[in-house]
């Protein structure tokens, strides 16, 4: 009985370790500032509603966190990226740039990538349409380290640009991220 009970509290001390350092990574994220006058900005998609499609929070936070770094760095060029979901009426990606537009972006510094539909999908579609050069990627705070781990491995030099989560959702996303954190750094490949 006490070895079950050593081998029971080891288990749950380890789990707990490891719920550190993953929580200490994805802290790591949010502290992330962007190099200034990048050549490219990747805003990384996340779901819209409604029809007429709007960004979601989590997504208008994500914009707004990109346009005055795109309003102080006006050579930058702007790939948003995102598909269509089932659940949308649009691609993620027309209403980022959309929404960019009516927020004073030339349409002329952004490109639409629509066909991805998770992060890896998201970098490997952009580094496609364009030579990238020093990059810029904005995601929620939660996401940016997963998001730059997944840039480095597709060869991007890239800083980060940490979008404030402030929605409803953002609890729930912390939990998915502690997930998703281990799976994309042990298969996201």
């Amino acid at each position: 009985m006490k070895m079950l009970k050593r081998i029971f509290l080891s288990l749950i001390g380890l789990g707990l370790m490891v719920l550190l350092i993953i929580g200490s990574l994805i802290y790591s994220g949010t502290k992330k500032t962007p190099v200034e006058n990048a050549d490219t900005m990747i805003i990384l998609g996340a779901q819209v509603r409604g029809n007429p499609a709007v960004p979601s929070a989590v997504l208008q936070e994500r914009l707004d966190a990109a346009i005055p770094y795109l309003e102080r760095n006006f050579t930058t060029q702007v790939i948003v990226t995102g598909g269509k979901g089932p659940d949308e009426t649009s691609t993620e990606a027309s209403v980022m740039a959309d929404y960019l537009v009516k927020k004073g972006i030339a349409a002329e510094r952004i490109k639409e990538e629509s066909q991805s539909t998770n992060t890896k999908e998201n970098l490997k579609n952009a580094k496609k349409m364009a030579d990238l050069g020093k990059t810029v990627i904005v995601t929620s705070d939660f996401h940016l380290y997963r998001g730059l781990l997944l840039a480095k491995r597709e060869d991007i030099t890239a800083s980060g640009l940490p979008a404030v989560s402030r929605s409803s959702a953002t609890f729930k996303s912390y939990l998915r991220e502690l997930i998703a954190l281990p799976y994309g750094i042990l298969f996201a490949w």
